[in-house]
């Protein structure tokens, strides 16, 4: 449940001002069909996501649990300095509507998502957590909490949501798990 948890909390935070929620916004403001976007989204974001968790999970074979500890440790503080760098949308992520709505979103939310910051925190939770299912769920239903809003309210709460501060929050989060995890705060999942 941990697992679950941590990896909802920290991605709907990390992708609050993100490039793929201004995706959303623009998505939303160009369709205006909220439904067909909206699964778009939870489409793209559970392949995305998934394959993210199956690397997490399979780089944990690959290391000891020394260097794995290591590892993910410098990667959530990494983690924790990326969120505080703001996101450039290309205009180009949504030109794709010959797909209609739903192909559109799908194919422009894959994309985005592809080295994005959510996705790399995938591959480091799956990792951490040895927890595929828990880590994919969590970080899809993060990516839903941010995005989902996005693209039913629009414009409308845009201007009402602090981003720095939310990211500010996002990157505290990761950089208190990347110490956790040095001092050792992950041996009990054989770490």
């Amino acid at each position: 449940m941990e697992a679950f948890l941590v990896s909802t909390g920290i991605v709907a935070l990390a992708e609050i001002g993100d490039k793929t929620q201004l995706l959303a916004f623009i998505l939303a403001a160009k369709f205006r069909k909220p439904l067909p976007i909206v699964l778009g989204i939870l489409v793209a974001t559970l392949a995305n996501h998934g394959m993210a968790g199956a690397l997490g999970a399979w780089i944990t074979s690959l290391m000891t649990p020394h260097t794995l500890r290591w590892v993910l440790g410098v990667s959530f503080i990494a983690m924790a300095a990326w969120t505080l760098i703001p996101d450039k949308f290309e205009e180009d992520d949504a030109k794709l509507a010959r797909l209609g709505v739903f192909g559109t979103t799908l194919v422009a939310f894959f994309l985005a998502e592809m080295g994005d910051k959510t996705q790399v925190a995938t591959v480091a939770l799956a990792a951490q957590y040895q927890a595929f299912v828990a880590v994919v769920a969590g970080t899809t239903l993060g990516m839903m909490i941010a995005n989902v809003p996005a693209v039913l309210l629009g414009d409308r709460i845009a201007h009402l949501i602090p981003v720095r501060v939310v990211h500010g929050i996002a990157a505290l989060i990761f950089a208190v798990i990347g110490v956790a995890t040095l001092l050792g705060a992950g041996e009990r999942f054989g770490l």
